[in-house]
């Protein structure tokens, strides 16, 4: 899956955190602001599949959503994808997640999976909605963000944006 992505970050070591995201580390070690995004994703590849897949059993359906949530890092990590991003975001310094990172955002969404596969559906969303809200507040980003600014970039969200603390 490497897809000519480094294997770790380039500075030759792994961290289980590094929460800097104006930075060239970011998306290179096992999890940083974005993984609540993946957690996210978990969230919602279990309630669609739980929607549109009901008489499929559960380890098929997470097998789906890691081959989805697979496509969707593949896709992210696209030289497409990274040049319309740092176009249309402050994230210069940004060439694509480390394959560790990759497969730490594909954990993460494993984790979303089974915290809804065992939560009520208002828990899982109040837990999204709370994960939005606290990374909006404390690093101006997250999935909802992201999403907006990749299909249609605003210069005041981008404006807001670029004020964010390093």
């Amino acid at each position: 899956m490497s897809i000519g992505r480094e294997a770790i970050c380039t500075r030759g070591h792994v961290k289980l955190w590094h929460g800097i995201v104006v930075s060239s580390e970011n998306s290179q070690h096992l999890t940083d602001w974005y993984t609540f995004s993946h957690i996210i994703y978990g969230f919602v590849f279990h309630g669609l599949l739980r929607l549109v897949a009901r008489r499929i059993s559960m380890g098929w359906r997470l097998t789906i959503a890691t081959a989805v949530e697979t496509a969707r890092e593949v896709v992210e990590n696209s030289e497409a994808v990274i040049e319309r991003y740092r176009a249309v975001t402050i994230s210069l310094d940004y060439y694509g997640d480390s394959v560790l990172n990759s497969v730490a955002d594909i954990g993460a969404m494993w984790l979303g999976w089974f915290l809804a596969a065992r939560l009520p559906v208002w828990a899982t969303v109040a837990i999204a909605l709370a994960f939005e809200a606290m990374t909006i507040a404390l690093i101006r980003d997250g999935l909802a963000l992201n999403v907006l600014m990749l299909v249609w970039p605003l210069d005041r969200v981008a404006d807001w944006r670029a004020a964010r603390p390093s």
